[in-house]
């Protein structure tokens, strides 16, 4: 019998106060997603909130906003243990992630002795970043197979709430159900020795995903725990 794949988690990140992501931290979460794309704050909080994490164990994973280039390079030369990058589709633009991400020979990022993630000049070479690529329509999880064949990725991740409208929303002429989607890229990542990964938004659903095979698994965000927080205490 093979043993159960070890789970990595995590928690998301939305309001930009390095307070909280040293809190997160010292908590001892495996890795905290710093969110460009729909978070609070701004790039200009980023650093300082990477820098809370410097001391600790925890990984510090940037979801950028688009998968542009300077976006993806610029937050890896901040200090980023890694990138999460919205909308991926298929396999090209998982490659293109790949490339924008990674220095020669993998990929074609810039590179400079000088920024953070070398320790300003200290580190003769930064480490590979964490690659998640987000699956977050049917056409994605569909192609599935193919992303999580691109070299130089380590997790397909799962976007549930863009999937879902999606699915509930969208034109989905074939009638995919949300679980069927899960089911490809758990499949696909899978069979291509990748990691799976999802956002849970109660902690109670967390046993359930990772019996499904999702192993990097991030389990609410900072604005939600607070807003659950506050409700409680004025109801």
């Amino acid at each position: 019998m093979n043993p159960k794949p070890t789970l990595s988690l995590g928690t998301w990140l939305s309001i930009g106060s390095p307070v909280i992501a040293e809190l997160a931290a010292l908590s001892g979460f495996e890795w905290v997603l710093f969110d460009l794309e729909h978070g609070c704050a701004s790039e200009a909080t980023l650093c300082d909130q990477l820098r809370a994490l410097r001391g600790t164990a925890t990984k510090g994973i940037v979801r950028v906003a688009a998968p542009e280039p300077d976006q993806i390079a610029r937050v890896l030369d901040w200090g980023a243990d890694g990138i999460m990058v919205p909308r991926v589709e298929n396999a090209s633009m998982a490659a293109s992630v790949v490339r924008f991400a990674c220095h020669a020979p993998m990929g074609r990022r810039g590179f400079s002795r000088t920024v953070r993630a070398t320790d300003y000049g200290l580190k003769a070479h930064p480490d590979k970043p964490i690659i998640m690529v987000q699956i977050e329509s049917v056409a994605a999880a569909y192609n599935a197979v193919d992303i999580a064949a691109v070299k130089g990725l380590d997790v397909l991740f799962v976007g549930p709430a863009d999937l879902r409208h999606e699915i509930e929303h969208g034109t989905n002429d074939s009638r995919t159900s949300y679980d069927a989607c899960l089911s490809r890229v758990l499949a696909a990542a899978r069979s291509a020795g990748r990691e799976a990964g999802i956002l849970v938004r109660d902690a109670a659903d967390l046993e359930a995903h990772a019996d499904l095979g999702f192993t990097r698994i991030a389990v609410d965000s900072d604005l939600s725990i607070l807003r659950k927080a506050y409700q409680a205490l004025v109801s």
